[in-house]
């Protein structure tokens, strides 16, 4: 048995502390001790980004990250995308262009557009499939996702909330 490890982060804006196995993933503390279920495990290896997070301005696979890293660091997750406003304005372009379907994959990309968004508020289209290329859909195709990207991308700001 494992001796856990203490870690202190910030997890969507708020001081965040919590024990864990130095083995085990952000994704599995995220989903399975902090209760943020919105980061999804797809492949657990890397490939489909459904655990997509925001660690220091950086977009990661959180199933790749070990959770004890994220020590003294931000993370963002998708539950962390909306503001108590309201949505975000990638949120509701991707409603808007019925960019979702069974959800897996959604957290992913959503959090990888505004992290886009964040770095390039007015991506080409090339851009944004370039930058979503690490992302897998299995039921929407890609089409309407990069149009909601560039929609929210017309809208002005969108990487601000």
């Amino acid at each position: 048995m494992s001796k856990k490890i203490h870690v202190h982060t910030r997890i969507n804006g708020e001081e965040v502390e919590f024990l864990c196995e130095p083995r085990q993933s952000l994704l599995e503390v995220l989903r399975d001790e902090l209760g943020l279920t919105g980061a999804k495990e797809g492949c657990n290896n890397g490939n489909c980004g459904a655990c997509n997070v925001v660690l220091d301005d950086r977009l990661v696979n959180s199933c790749l990250v070990l959770a004890v890293e994220v020590e003294g660091h931000e993370v963002t997750t998708v539950e962390g995308v909306a503001s108590s406003k309201g949505l975000h304005p990638i949120q509701q372009k991707f409603l808007e262009h019925a960019a979702l379907q069974c959800g897996v994959c959604t957290p992913g990309f959503i959090v990888a557009a505004k992290a886009l968004l964040d770095r390039n508020p007015k991506p080409t289209e090339h851009q944004v499939r370039h930058w979503l290329a690490g992302n897998l859909c299995r039921c929407t195709g890609y089409d309407k996702i990069v149009r909601a990207v560039l929609d929210a991308s017309a809208c002005g700001s969108p990487g601000q909330k």
